[in-house]
């Protein structure tokens, strides 16, 4: 029985399409189409039902993935554990990271691992949904407010707080609101998370309060949201970590600084897995040990 096919087989049902597995793969749709058929003709049994729109297994083909699937990951963590007696650690990880993080404080936390580590290799996925780490891959996530999977192993490395910013142009046009009820007046930049709008529930000086604001602009990426708040949009709910620069050049201003939304979490997470291979441990302990030094252990 060829090895390679079954790994096929179990990429086809995981990515849903031959197209999809070919381009995991790097290989022709083709020859993913071919391994499957021979694996189906070596067993003497059908494992797929194709149609011109969609694969759905049989119920053979629904055991057999099971199994195999299994199996091979028990392979899979036999070869890391044999790799990791190496003596540098190398390979890929596969991590991935909300859509927001694609600059400053996680690219220079990830280019000292890469300079640090010259042999690891980086799949770094950068994306505002929730991927299914198991069934997509990834060896490990960076993760930004509540965990839904309980069966993932997850490291809390810093609580986050958001406050109200704006440009010096538009608070010269529109002027500063003085207590919160006065937000509900201005124009405010909405960040969409994966739940929804996000809420502006902020804590203040008597409690949570909830406060009913509108804008002009909603967008799913926290840092889009910034840049339209530096150049003078509105009013933004933003990471004060995460413009303490912007801050410092006089492009944000600060605004009821006895507000704030609390309590946002992030966590770097990985699969619940027997053997963590070295490379993926290495990553780890860096994004842990960084995330808490450079937001510091008053945010932890």
């Amino acid at each position: 029985m060829d090895l390679n096919h079954i790994a096929t087989f179990v990429r086809v049902v995981e990515s849903g399409t031959f197209t999809a597995a070919a381009i995991a793969l790097g290989l022709p749709k083709s020859s993913v189409s071919r391994g499957v058929a021979a694996l189906e003709a070596a067993l003497g049994v059908r494992l797929l039902q194709r149609t011109t729109r969609r694969l759905s297994l049989t119920e053979a083909g629904r055991q057999y993935f099971q199994d195999a699937r299994g199996a091979l990951g028990g392979l899979e963590e036999a070869n890391n554990v044999a790799a990791d007696r190496g003596n540098a650690p190398r390979g890929t990880v596969r991590i991935t990271a909300p859509g927001d993080f694609g600059g400053g404080m996680f690219s220079e936390i990830v280019a000292e691992f890469t300079l640090r580590y010259p042999g690891i290799q980086l799949d770094i996925v950068l994306t505002g949904r929730r991927v299914n780490m198991i069934d997509e891959g990834f060896d490990l996530a960076v993760r930004a407010g509540m965990l839904e999977d309980s069966s993932l192993v997850a490291r809390k490395v810093a609580s986050t707080t958001l406050g109200l910013y704006a440009a010096p142009a538009y608070l010269q046009r529109h002027g500063h609101p003085k207590r919160l009820a006065d937000l509900t007046k201005h124009n405010c930049v909405l960040h969409r998370s994966a739940r929804g709008v996000f809420p502006w529930r902020l804590s203040g000086p008597r409690g949570p309060e909830l406060v009913s604001v509108a804008g002009t602009v909603t967008a799913d990426s926290l840092e889009f949201v910034g840049g339209l708040v530096a150049s003078g949009v509105g009013i933004g709910l933003l990471p004060d970590l995460g413009v303490e620069e912007e801050v410092g050049r006089g492009r944000l201003v600060r605004l009821l600084p006895a507000y704030a939304l609390r309590g946002g979490a992030l966590y770097v997470v990985t699969p619940p897995l027997r053997h963590v291979p070295a490379r993926v441990a290495l990553l780890r302990t860096h994004l842990i040990a960084e995330f808490a030094k450079r937001m510091g252990p008053r945010r932890v």
